[in-house]
């Protein structure tokens, strides 16, 4: 039975604990520099019928491990949801759009552990929800935590790209109401020039993030291999399969539109088996 502590013990057990997290941050980082620089692996072609394997490999996923993916498909939607309040709340219904399209910039960090669970389903392992936060016991957790904070802060620079699109077409000031913003955004010349700069802007901000992340965290995740050779492995991957990996982050984009509509609940469903399908187009990429 516990006992309380008294805070002595209480101070001491804190102190022990960040003292072990210390040790694991250093430990993470020194093992950045160790394996820096090592050999790339071999990256295959790889045709259409690899996406619609793919795509059928993480949709078994789902269905064998429903209840836990669900589980960690709900905590995405929600934290949409959270996003999209408080653009409204914080009057930035122009940035409603670029927050919720921005999400498949950090995407593949936020499926990492989506793609721990297909991995332990492929060793025949006993997986539950809880094995999605054993990403953070891998070797390579440091090279992940830097990929994904290179991630969101190209996300935060898509926000102010797509902030300063908006006042230099249909602002600097605010829509009077939804209603009004999207009579704006179709109907006028200002909002017409809004949505092209906009979607070839944010076209080029999602070809680095994919470049740079597509194969990168799995393969860091599978392999004891440094950040370089993985985010070198994945912009090889994706030069090498320009039309597949084009029509997968359609794939993607799509399908994260669809699970938004309506108030984000298809991403319950749409998140997990796209995250699962991520490891399994890794898997047939990388040899």
């Amino acid at each position: 039975m516990p006992t309380i502590k008294n805070p002595i013990e209480w101070s001491g057990a804190q102190l022990s604990h960040a003292g072990h997290a210390l040790s694991s941050l250093h430990r993470s980082l020194h093992h950045i520099q160790e394996t820096i620089h090592s050999p790339l692996p071999t990256v295959r072609r790889i045709e259409i019928a690899d996406l619609r394997a793919s795509l059928a490999d993480g949709f078994a996923d789902f269905q064998a491990y429903r209840t836990d993916v669900l589980f960690l498909g709900v905590v995405y939607a929600v934290a949409g949801l959270v996003l999209a309040r408080m653009a409204f709340g914080m009057d930035l219904l122009p940035l409603l759009f670029p927050l919720a399209s921005g999400f498949a910039l950090v995407g593949p960090l936020a499926a990492i552990g989506l793609y721990e669970l297909s991995r332990r389903r492929e060793q025949g392992a006993e997986v539950s929800w809880t094995n999605a936060f054993d990403v953070f016991k891998a070797p390579a957790i440091g090279s992940v935590a830097v990929l994904g904070t290179g991630l969101v802060a190209l996300f935060l620079l898509w926000i102010l790209a797509a902030w300063a699109i908006f006042r230099n077409t249909l602002g600097p000031v605010h829509p009077a109401s939804t209603g009004a913003f999207i009579d704006a955004v179709l109907y006028t010349s200002s909002g017409h020039a809004m949505i092209i700069i906009g979607m070839g802007v944010g076209f080029l901000f999602a070809v680095v993030a994919m470049s740079v992340s597509v194969i990168s965290f799995p393969l860091l995740l599978d392999r004891d291999l440094g950040l370089d050779t993985a985010v070198k492995t994945s912009v090889l991957a994706v030069t090498r399969n320009p039309a597949p990996m084009a029509l997968w982050g359609l794939i993607v984009a799509a399908g994260l539109v669809l699970g938004s509509i309506p108030a984000l609940i298809g991403l319950v469903i749409v998140v997990p088996v796209l995250g699962h399908a991520t490891w399994h187009l890794y898997r047939r990429v990388i040899q």
